[in-house]
């Protein structure tokens, strides 16, 4: 059985989305706010929050979770419908749901979550590394060797593999990955994107697994 943290302060569409999980045969913790958050965080295998609630909104619960818990999936679930919230959002989170939603479109996305955060028990295979995310570790197929990463380098190299295949903006990486908002001219990004590079890359000077996508931000592709 799985089990869902559920972080909604209104009663009724708490009731109403706890009822419809357990109906759906998961085990669901359900939360008026994110106080108690450290002493669930560990015990669940996914997250589900609303962003308007007392205290810490959604936006900083989430941050804070994927801060201490990368692995774990967390869906915004929300009545706010602005672009802005939704790329908010979604610089951290694995997905966004809006209200009013379907019941059956919220556990399809809980099912999809599910199987893609499973795939963390395997081992990944981008171009010549063969990651693999629960033991942190990365192994250059070439020589056999461990790529020993530094722990912000391994959590941006995370964040690239959450969202592979997606252009992230410098906003949404740095955000995403050191939690504070971006500042324009800010170098601390570019170096050490550059030094990762320098670890994983064939040629760091010609990236082919880190791309620059220019004016924009960068991608990692499989």
């Amino acid at each position: 059985m799985y089990r869902v943290l559920y972080i909604e302060d209104e009663s009724e569409i708490g009731s109403w989305v706890s009822e419809v999980l357990q109906e759906k045969g998961y085990e669901v913790i359900w939360l008026t706010s994110g106080d108690k958050l450290n002493q669930y965080v560990s015990m669940v295998d996914i997250a589900i929050l609303d962003i308007m609630l007392p205290g810490l909104d959604g936006f900083s619960i989430g941050k804070r979770i994927k801060r201490e818990s990368a692995d774990l999936p967390v869906i915004m679930l929300s009545a706010r419908t602005a672009v802005e919230d939704k790329l908010e959002g979604l610089s951290f989170a694995d997905d966004y749901i809006t209200k009013p939603f379907h019941p059956e479109e919220l556990v399809a996305r809980i099912e999809v979550m599910l199987r893609r955060f499973q795939k963390n028990d395997e081992v990944l295979h981008i171009q010549h590394l063969e990651i693999y995310p629960k033991e942190i570790r990365l192994i250059h197929k070439h020589t056999n060797e461990e790529i020993q990463l530094t722990g912000k380098q391994y959590y941006l190299f995370q964040y690239f593999l959450r969202h592979v295949n997606q252009i992230l903006t410098k906003e949404q990486l740095y955000e995403g990955v050191w939690g504070e908002p971006y500042m324009e001219g800010d170098k601390t990004l570019m170096v050490h994107i550059r030094h990762l590079r320098e670890k994983i890359e064939i040629n760091p000077a010609k990236p082919t697994i880190i791309e620059t996508i220019r004016g924009i931000g960068y991608r990692v592709r499989t």
